[in-house]
């Protein structure tokens, strides 16, 4: 079984021979690594080292094929106010402000506002929503990134924004939380026009380009103290919608993963009931362990993530080791579907050589053969051997 297959296998809820290996990088991780010459193979013409991806480098079994679709509003809309050596201030294509540091990555910090309540949503942003256009695709960039990933060995997934982080890039925290309570019917207004908006877009883009064979969405639903939100808003306003998007892929013959970052334990028979295929990333600094989640929930996704970053980052073998051993044990153990990553991204404090000791242990003991049944999608073959 190939790693696309095994990764197909798995996200359909099929049998499969192994734990698969996905993980993200920080851009700085990337660049530190390459400037130290790590991240190289020889070019076959010139024999010349070359630099290459961490996905090409590691042999990660999920690849994306696409960027997020251009969004808010007004598309391709970043406006600088301010702008020093070290970082810029910038308004988007909804109105709001945020601030973000040149020389390193991180959460932009938000600054102000514009679309705060339903009547400016109406008057000055909806209207703009409501027809496809191709200018927010991206489409030579995902032609180019369908054609790098036809000869890799991986599971391909477009990976897009969804609806909770969509209205908080729009009308930011504060706003979005009280107008959860004082005005759902704009929430659901804003969810309808989005889960819309979202559908048509990647019809067309599969339309122009070739259809992934799934999806990776992002909403990040929790803090580290748990949801932002209770689970009866979240079902009033929210599932509906997901379900719509989910199932919507799920015609497509796509499974869906899903990343929601924070203390997402309460939310883990929501994500059930949306259906998705997998849960991403497992955060263990807001209180996540994918084992524990794993043992009440193998049957009803996959699992994507869960190690400790913070680990990776102290680079003592002993206990990369030991944490990588407890993880890929205990999944076995619970007959769980799962993909082997850190609890969020590799960060810059993690050396190349730990991170490598890392995925050495887990090649080393990933390997079991069990046996699972999905049966929402009626084309499971070419899964298995």
């Amino acid at each position: 079984m190939t790693r696309k297959e095994n990764a197909e296998a798995f996200l359909r809820g099929n049998k499969a021979e192994f734990i698969g290996l996905y993980e993200s990088f920080w851009p700085e991780t990337i660049q530190n690594w390459q400037a130290q010459g790590h991240l190289t193979k020889s070019d076959p013409e010139t024999g010349a080292q070359v630099s290459i991806s961490p996905t090409e480098y590691f042999g990660l079994d999920i690849v994306g094929t696409s960027g997020f679709i251009d969004h808010l509003p007004y598309r391709r809309v970043r406006e600088i106010l301010e702008e020093t050596d070290e970082w810029y201030t910038y308004r988007n294509g909804a109105g709001a402000v945020f601030k973000l540091w040149k020389n390193h990555s991180g959460t932009p910090e938000h600054i102000d506002f514009r679309m705060t309540e339903r009547k400016i949503w109406d008057e000055e942003y909806r209207q703009h929503l409501l027809s496809v256009d191709d200018e927010r695709l991206g489409i030579e960039g995902v032609r180019e990134a369908i054609q790098y990933c036809k000869d890799k060995d991986a599971f391909t997934t477009t990976h897009q924004l969804c609806l909770w982080e969509t209205l908080r890039e729009s009308a930011g925290d504060v706003a979005m939380f009280e107008n959860l309570l004082l005005d759902p019917d704009w929430i659901h207004d804003f969810n309808r026009v989005y889960t819309d908006f979202y559908i048509a877009h990647l019809d067309r883009l599969f339309e122009l380009t070739e259809q992934p064979q799934g999806a990776f969405l992002y909403d990040d639903l929790g803090y580290k103290n748990g949801l932002f939100c209770s689970l009866k808003v979240l079902r009033e306003l929210y599932l509906p919608y997901y379900q719509e998007i989910v199932n919507y892929f799920h015609k497509r013959n796509m499974p869906v993963i899903f990343h929601s970052c924070g203390n997402i334990e309460a939310a883990l028979p929501f994500f059930a009931e949306m259906g998705i295929d997998a849960l991403n990333p497992m955060e263990v600094k807001a209180g996540c362990d994918v084992v524990r989640f794993a043992e009440k929930h193998h049957g009803d996704f996959a699992f994507v993530g869960g190690l400790d970053v913070r680990v990776l980052e102290d680079g003592d073998h002993a206990a990369i080791k030991k944490e990588t051993l407890r993880i890929l044990n205990g999944m076995k153990a619970v007959g769980a579907r799962y993909f082997f990553g850190t609890d969020h991204s590799v960060t810059p404090n993690v050396k190349f050589e730990d991170y490598v000791y890392a995925v050495e242990t887990y090649r080393e003991n990933m390997n079991y053969r069990t046996a699972f049944s999905n049966q929402r999608y009626a084309d499971t073959s070419g899964c298995l051997n």
